[in-house]
């Protein structure tokens, strides 16, 4: 078929059947990272517009979530292959079907967390990884959710099943996964201790339900004062679990922070992967527990995402649950978006709106 501008457009069997409201564009715009390095690497491009495959939704993005593991993968710290377009996370309204598709129809709005290619204008997205949004929450809510959304809600209600009574340490507190976090593990009758950078994040971290707040610039040691400050505020005790997304800057002294048989939950490195670790120290820190969860294993079926997903947004349909969103860019600044989010400059949740 050809359009008006006199640019080829290839449409799928599902397009065709589709009404005239889902026909698809030329091109889509994306963002692709050119080889690994830093934020200079990502380019915007255009590229043709895809179609949906057997099993898979094609989307027109209304936002997608900028995240630490889009920077893991530009930079080569995650192997990918290159060129690429980045991003996994987003909203948006489904424009086209592909073949025995029956989760979703043309029209209706999604977000997904793991579709690879969501800094673009329009993705596919397996159909088993999308799920509606209600009307309630916007796309832009919706987007800055899913993914840090999910792991806070795997953190606290899965890799430790927080309850009342217990304390918790966790780092990055003013960021999208712990102001979440610091909400649901409050929300479950725990206890949450947070570390934060500055007075302005103290505040959010605060307001999100934290009950101490430490602000580790202010540490003249962070690997000896931290865990010495933890103590004095669980009477000696540490912590039952300490949330770790930064990674190398933070991994001793969250090791020194638990109580005996306490879980270092380590999902990121912000500030860099940790090196190898001799299990005799989990043994001398009081037979503690390390684990290095990922989201995949925690939505391994549509049934538990779909769990996940419905207590989420229900939570926020509801006002129980806020999102904050620190930060949007316009798709082509993609690289500051990188640069605000890897120099800590940003809160919450930082989307790039197409």
């Amino acid at each position: 078929m050809r359009s008006g501008n006199n640019t080829d457009v290839v449409l799928s069997t599902s397009d065709r059947n589709a009404p005239p409201h889902a026909a698809v564009r030329a091109e889509v715009h994306a963002i692709i990272a050119t080889a690994a390095g830093g934020p200079e690497v990502l380019s915007p491009v255009d590229l043709p517009d895809p179609a949906p495959g057997p099993g898979e939704i094609l989307v027109q993005v209304a936002a997608a979530g900028v995240n630490f593991i889009d920077t893991y993968r530009r930079s080569g710290l995650y192997p990918m292959t290159y060129p690429h377009v980045v991003g996994s996370e987003g909203t948006g309204t489904v424009v086209a079907l592909g073949i025995g598709v029956t989760t979703a129809a043309v029209g209706n709005r999604v977000a997904w967390a793991s579709a690879a290619g969501s800094y673009a204008t329009r993705v596919v997205v397996r159909a088993a990884d999308a799920v509606p949004v209600p009307d309630a929450v916007d796309d832009e809510t919706a987007a800055a959710l899913l993914l840090q959304g999910l792991t806070a809600h795997y953190l606290a209600t899965s890799t430790v099943d927080l309850g009342p009574g217990d304390e918790v340490l966790v780092h990055a507190a003013a960021g999208g996964v712990g102001l979440l976090l610091t909400q649901l593990a409050t929300d479950r009758g725990a206890r949450v201790i947070a570390t934060v950078g500055s007075p302005a994040k103290e505040e959010l971290a605060r307001d999100a339900g934290a009950a101490e707040v430490i602000r580790y610039r202010e540490l003249d040691d962070l690997g000896a004062d931290l865990p010495r400050r933890v103590r004095e505020l669980t009477d000696g005790h540490g912590v039952r679990a300490v949330y770790d997304s930064v990674g190398k800057d933070t991994f001793d002294a969250s090791l020194a922070s638990l109580r005996p048989r306490g879980v270092l939950v380590l999902f990121g490195a912000s500030s860099g992967p940790v090196p190898p670790v001799d299990p005799q120290r989990l043994n001398t820190a009081g037979s503690v527990y390390l684990t290095r969860p990922s989201l995949g294993a925690y939505t391994a079926t549509r049934a538990e995402l779909l769990t996940r997903t419905d207590e989420l947004l229900a939570a926020v349909a509801a006002g129980r649950l806020h999102v904050r969103i620190g930060a949007r860019y316009p798709l082509d600044q993609a690289a500051e978006a990188h640069r605000a989010l890897e120099g800590r400059a940003t809160t919450g949740k930082v989307l790039l709106l197409p």
